[in-house]
């Protein structure tokens, strides 16, 4: 564990959340404080522990770029954040790394590269930079991938689509790396709706969202960045939607649905989880193993026939584990539970809660969960310089031996890992 003298400033707060390892801290005064989001952490060919995340050291992220660090030693040590890309001119940031990580031993890194201009930062390209030592150096590409265009993006071809990659991939049936996406619309094809409740403005983010997946079809073969072969999913253009239910204004044919999490089914289909602007989760699955149809969404229950698994619009990623049981975090309220502001406000996502999901062939919604655990809280406390005290989970999980790691961002300032152990999960039944 750090010093506690080197982080003084912010003592005890990186604790609040009663951290077991610590990947990265605050390191400058207060006044310069970084922010850390998007921390995606898996195992090297070579048995490292492989760390990207997105930093900037300004609180309005005007310098975003990709981080990597190294630990030999199972994540109780981490080498300095050192740059896979760094923002460049004219609001050029490069953010939101992910690591795919291949049989070959090359391992990728694709990040958004913003191009400068359009609505925001997310009008972006897929860079790649790619290591040949395990992860120690990486080498440019020289190619940029763009999101697949879609009805929902501006019509102007020379402004980009808006996504954002969010977890790491995951293997499908036949072996190949899947990635879960949320997509952005253009604000000149749907503008941002008046929503009474937030106020008198329209709300920022209350804006067309829907989810998209993207396939590597030989990336494990190790080919250059120019070669990699890549398929979008599904094949509807118009993606996976959730129609927005809770306010009669906003609701005219609207979607909102962000950041999948998705996961590998034994029967060979892929199940996606994802927030929405209802105040619940809603689901869905792959028709069969090659997702190319999916079904239409739905609303997530702990069972078939039960209660709804309620979420503001916050990260819930999903994690399928080594025993094939699966691992769901969530906020378990609708937005206004413990003291929140309502499903699109910032200061919802708290608590941070997880279940435990199995399995039930022959249901209809094909993975059923546990009663909720609470697992960590910022008890409302805010820091330095936004003072929110929102969980957002851009995380991620590691497991080896017994071992499994969930790696967050507490308040996306502090890069932190807590052991998510046997006796943890042991009371938390699923039913049958």
């Amino acid at each position: 564990m750090p010093v506690e003298g080197d982080y003084a400033c912010y003592s005890p707060d990186w604790r609040r959340t009663d951290p077991d390892l610590v990947l990265q801290l605050p390191t400058r005064v207060p006044e310069h404080p970084e922010h850390q989001d998007h921390v995606l952490v898996d195992y090297t060919p070579g048995g490292d522990l492989l760390a990207i995340w997105t930093i900037a050291y300004e609180h309005d992220a005007r310098d975003y770029g990709v981080y990597f660090a190294r630990s030999s030693d199972n994540g109780h040590t981490w080498t300095e954040p050192a740059q896979i890309h760094a923002a460049g001119p004219a609001g050029q940031v490069s953010s939101f790394g992910f690591p795919v990580i291949t049989s070959s031993g090359r391992i990728y890194c694709y990040y958004n590269r913003s191009v400068g201009y359009g609505e925001n930062a997310l009008n972006a390209v897929l860079r790649c930079r790619y290591s040949d030592d395990d992860g120690h150096t990486w080498i440019d590409g020289g190619v940029d991938i763009e999101y697949r265009r879609t009805p929902i993006d501006h019509p102007d071809p020379t402004v980009p689509p808006m996504g954002i990659v969010w977890q790491k991939p995951i293997r499908d049936a036949r072996g190949r790396h899947v990635v879960a996406l949320t997509r952005w619309a253009a604000q000149y094809i749907t503008p941002k709706p008046y929503v009474p409740h937030m106020g008198d403005k329209p709300n920022g983010m209350f804006r067309e969202f829907r989810c998209e997946f993207l396939r590597f079809e030989n990336i494990d073969d190790g080919p250059h960045p120019k070669d990699v072969r890549i398929t979008w999913l599904p094949e509807d253009e118009n993606l996976i939607q959730v129609p927005v239910n809770f306010e009669p204004q906003a609701s005219d044919g609207y979607t909102f649905c962000e950041e999948p999490g998705l996961v590998l089914l034994p029967d060979g289909r892929l199940f996606a989880e994802m927030r929405t602007a209802n105040g619940e989760l809603w689901y869905t699955v792959s028709d069969d193993a090659e997702a190319l149809t999916w079904r239409s969404t739905e609303v997530l229950r702990f069972r078939d026939g039960g209660e709804p698994m309620l979420n503001p619009n916050s990260p819930s990623p999903m994690y399928r584990l080594e025993d094939g049981r699966y691992l769901l975090l969530f906020q378990n309220h609708d937005g206004w539970g413990y003291g929140g502001k309502g499903p699109l406000a910032l200061e919802s996502r708290r608590p941070q809660f997880l279940a435990v999901g199995e399995y039930r062939p022959g249901a209809h919604q094909p993975v059923w969960f546990s009663e909720p655990l609470l697992l960590f809280d910022t008890h409302k406390v805010g820091v330095f310089p936004l003072y929110m005290w929102w969980l957002s989970m851009y995380s991620s999980l590691t497991e080896r031996n017994g071992r499994r790691i969930l790696w967050y961002t507490d308040r996306k300032l502090f890069s932190l890992g807590k052991y998510i152990t046997d006796e943890m999960l042991a009371p938390l039944t699923v039913p049958e």
